[in-house]
């Protein structure tokens, strides 16, 4: 039982900059690796950045430089500061955490935020 709440899409213009959260929320013992994915009508999700537990980063290719990932383990949040917008960016961004979750056993998850839209255009 956890629920991950996207916010802090919209329109910006190509070169903007928007600042992405996604908070984790339930019967939560630990979480792990968090991350932001991306999909655009007929193309596959595809990962952005993912940040463990510890602190850990990993980048595609096409975001190092412009985007930069962190997280609020007092939060149970992540975050996706994006700078320098291109229209090639427009997506719908998808948050994702794996969890350690309370129940009559503890049991591992992974879950997936709602998505928000990123639009960068003129």
């Amino acid at each position: 039982q956890v629920q991950l709440v996207e916010s802090g899409g919209g329109l910006v213009q190509p070169g903007g900059s928007l600042r992405l959260s996604c908070a984790a929320s339930g019967d939560i013992f630990s979480i792990s690796t968090m991350g932001w994915y991306r999909q655009t009508p007929g193309k596959e999700r595809e990962l952005v950045a993912t940040i463990t537990d510890s602190g850990r980063r990993n980048y595609a290719e096409f975001v190092k430089g412009r985007f930069t990932i962190s997280r609020d383990n007092a939060k149970n949040t992540v975050y996706l500061q994006m700078n320098t917008l291109k229209p090639e960016d427009t997506a719908v961004y998808y948050c994702k955490t794996g969890a350690t979750i309370r129940g009559n056993r503890y049991r591992y998850i992974e879950v997936w935020g709602q998505g928000t839209l990123v639009t960068v255009s003129s």
